[in-house]
């Protein structure tokens, strides 16, 4: 396999944390790899769906076959929507917690993307031979790309090109109404009508769908025939030459034709049309002679347009692991502060207009005024409007100034060193103020680098609209739950927090499901927090753990917020894993309060008037 081009700053050794787990798994088929280094993939292997019950037991059949490779970090691409933490497979009965399979695998990451976003972050990467072009056009340099590919279902998407890379489309644009061009082809959307009130381009144009054609033209043609698969009718077309079967892989490939030609004009896609998927790469070069491009170009007063476009099949095997491992690379170097943000700024310098310069200079000569300094200070200071200030964040891939505030500031402490000193007996007042302050802060930026974000965002929902809230912690904890306690009375939540044994269990048993508990415990062991939990599972209500990933207590948690820090309690209290949880709190809370829906939520409880809200609202806020 070829070098990706996003890791040619980075040696080919293997990666210092091992290996990464890659998957792409569709509807059929799972494909597998461990990248080991940079653009190098090892272990392929191709695993049936149908024989697994789920997310779980397929990446562990993978993962048996190497028991002795510590993995920590890993990629799934899905033929799925993806939005959020929880999945459930459109074309399959699957559904999982990415959190929890993360936690289930024992990995530090794993994310899951939609595997035509996947496909098309590989695409800027491909070379002339992972391709084959169908007809004529030329791409346009920094041009949008279109991507779609018949498989199971249809993928879509595209790649938006920016200065400082790409940005790829979380498209489902193959449900799309399927529209037909000819009087065949309404036969065909006819004869799905009697099954379906909603025909997609996904229904028809998939593999599936090639098997409905293959019916709907047999009846069309007062033929009776077996049905076949759409790996036997492209076999019959292309080997056997069955006419019957050479008709419906025309009027396929006619049907992707103009699907693809409405991606091209949608997205004004003249970096060109890609098309993926385990369908079209079998018919190899007779999908040049088909009316694939004739159907594309086929488009009225588009038509020259469209003939500007050029169209590309790729056949380079396992597509998708190259932009699922460039998805992960960029994660990863994120959280590690690699490839700083002031880096960035200096690379891309000679690339913007001579406003933006100014701005960037500013951000390279005085990057804490420029963190603390509001839109209006910053553009008077650069010597722009405001509005040039927006457009040089944009220029880096941001939303705005906010957005990247927040990557600059963890740019600008990512440089910070995480160091840990041992407090010893024979310490100055002065050492061992320093150690203890030194070490407190070490440990929150190495915890800021391992937030889960997305367990996160579940327990930040779950408070939101839980009915009653309550803190379980015990020992040093306890001083934990009461200070969550104190903050998320003022949402006007029924709030209680217990660190009595004999009470939590007493409490557990009176909650219902919409009640949520928090809780709190270093090591996740106790016995009696446990029993509490168990029984608060039974009765319906959720659980946050804010504890050790691999716990019990974690397991028995519906979210775990991990807390993973390491202190030698034998001889000191748990000082720093303290902090820790309270700044878990204070995550929270601050995402509570900033919540929209938690907003109106708070105006409803209150009973107040829309000032005296407003004013409770503010005052959260800060």
């Amino acid at each position: 396999m070829k070098q990706l081009d996003v890791d040619q700053k980075l040696s080919r050794t293997a990666f210092a944390d091992g290996p990464r787990l890659l998957a792409d798994i569709g509807a059929t088929h799972a494909r597998f790899a461990l990248q080991t280094a940079p653009g190098e993939y090892q272990s392929v292997r191709v695993l049936q769906c149908d024989d697994f019950t789920g997310i779980v037991p397929l990446l562990r059949s993978y993962l048996a076959d190497h028991p002795d490779i510590n993995l920590n970090h890993g990629a799934l691409a899905l033929a799925n929507p993806v939005h959020g933490d929880y999945i459930r497979m459109t074309n399959r009965d699957w559904q999982f917690s990415t959190d929890e399979v993360r936690r289930e695998l024992g990995l530090h990451t794993l994310l899951v993307v939609n595997d035509f976003t996947a496909l098309a972050m590989a695409i800027p990467t491909f070379q002339p031979s992972d391709l084959m072009q169908v007809g004529g056009g030329t791409p346009a340099a920094n041009s949008v790309i279109g991507v779609l590919g018949p498989g199971t279902g249809l993928g879509c998407s595209g790649v938006i090109p920016t200065v400082d890379g790409f940005v790829t489309l979380g498209s489902e644009g193959g449900h799309n109404n399927f529209a037909p061009a000819d009087e065949r082809e309404y036969a065909i959307l006819q004869y799905a009508w009697q099954t379906w009130s909603h025909v997609s381009n996904e229904r028809l144009i998939s593999g599936p769908g090639m098997e409905i054609i293959y019916r709907a033209i047999a009846r069309r043609n007062g033929r009776q025939v077996r049905d076949l698969t759409s790996q036997q009718i492209i076999a019959g077309a292309l080997k056997d030459k069955e006419p019957l079967c050479v008709e419906v892989l025309e009027c396929f490939c006619a049907m992707l034709g103009g699907a693809a030609a409405n991606l091209a004009v949608t997205l004004g896609s003249f970096g060109g049309i890609f098309i993926g998927g385990g369908i079209v790469p079998r018919m190899g070069e007779w999908f040049k002679e088909s009316p694939f491009r004739t159907r594309f170009e086929a488009k009225g007063r588009f038509s020259s347009y469209l003939a500007e476009i050029p169209t590309y099949v790729i056949t380079t095997p396992n597509p998708a692991f190259y932009g699922v491992a460039t998805i992960l690379s960029e994660h990863l170097r994120g959280r590690s502060g690699a490839n700083t943000l002031m880096e960035r700024v200096q690379h891309l310098h000679h690339e913007l207009t001579p406003a933006e310069q100014r701005v960037a200079q500013l951000v390279l000569e005085q990057p804490r005024l420029v963190l603390n300094e509001p839109i209006a200070d910053i553009a008077r200071m650069a010597e722009v409007s405001q509005p040039t200030v927006i457009r040089f964040c944009r220029s880096l891939g941001f939303l705005g100034l906010a957005d990247f505030k927040l990557k600059f500031a963890s740019s600008l402490t990512g440089a910070i060193p995480v160091r840990h000193s041992q407090v010893r007996v024979s310490d100055s007042t002065h050492d061992l103020s320093a150690k203890v302050v030194d070490n407190t802060v070490s440990a929150i930026l190495k915890f800021r680098d391992q937030l889960d974000v997305r367990a996160l965002d579940r327990a930040i929902a779950l408070v939101s609209k839980a009915k009653k809230v309550e803190f379980y912690a015990m020992g040093n904890s306890r001083v934990v739950g009461l200070d969550g306690q104190h903050k998320f009375f003022r949402f006007r939540i029924p709030t209680a927090s217990y660190g009595d044994s004999h009470l939590l269990s007493l409490a557990a048993e009176l909650l219902q499901p919409g009640d949520v508990v928090i809780a709190i415990s270093n090591s996740g062991k106790l016995p009696e927090l446990l029993d509490a939990i168990d029984t608060a599972r039974a009765c319906g209500a959720d659980v946050i753990a804010i504890t050790t990933s691999q716990s019990p207590l974690a397991k028995k948690a519906t979210v775990c917020l991990a807390v993973d820090h390491t202190e030698d309690s034998t001889t000191f209290l748990s000082m720093i894993s303290r902090i820790l949880q309270l700044l878990l709190i204070d995550i929270l809370t601050v995402g509570i309060s900033l919540d929209e829906s938690n907003k109106a939520l708070v105006l409803e409880r209150k009973g107040a008037t829309p000032d005296k809200a407003r004013m409770l609202i503010s005052h959260l806020d800060s």
